[in-house]
């Protein structure tokens, strides 16, 4: 029996060896298992930390953003508020300058028109001017040419009274001679 209780007693130490393994084994795993959870909630507890830096980060960063949004809108709303105001001006500018240059244009069209009608007036007064003196020319031509007439009508007379008293007194001349001589 001896092997028997060698046997037992190998097995007994075996189990006893195999028992302190294992509680060996269980107080090593449980320390891990402490370490393990100690640098889970460190590490939970650093992420917690950072996740509420990062929260707080966050929030900053969402009020300083609404801050710019909101500053940015009331930026775009001034500038906005002034193209208005400048478009409104360039408008009533426009339609003065419309309205100037309508009012020029206007005048400019009246100068034009009573200039046209001097001139035509003018115009009208030199053709009046031009066709009297025409007239007189004509008339003055006519006279000329009556006086010219009556000049020729009346040395045509004298000439013709001439001729004929010439002719008389040659008539008479062989009758005077006849008369001297004899």
């Amino acid at each position: 029996m001896n092997t028997e209780q060698d046997i037992g007693s190998t097995a007994q130490a075996e189990i006893g060896a195999l028992k302190g393994t294992v509680a060996a084994l269980r107080s090593e795993l449980e320390r891990q298992r402490e370490e393990a959870d100690g640098a889970a909630i460190k590490a939970v507890s650093a992420a917690g930390i950072e996740i509420a830096q990062l929260k707080g980060a966050i929030g900053a960063l969402r009020a300083e953003l609404e801050l710019e949004r909101a500053g940015c809108e009331e930026r775009i709303r001034a500038a906005r508020a002034a193209g208005l105001d400048e478009i409104a001006q360039l408008r009533q500018t426009v339609a003065t300058l419309r309205d100037s240059f309508e009012a020029a244009r206007f005048d400019s069209d009246q100068r034009a028109h009573e200039s046209l009608a001097r001139a035509e007036e003018r115009l009208a007064q030199l053709q009046a001017t031009t066709a009297a003196l025409r007239e007189e020319l004509e008339r003055a031509h006519l006279a000329r040419e009556d006086a010219a007439n009556a000049v020729r009508a009346h040395y045509r007379g004298e000439v013709t009274q001439l001729q004929a008293t010439v002719q008389a007194l040659r008539a008479q001349l062989p009758e005077t001679t006849a008369e001297a001589g004899g």
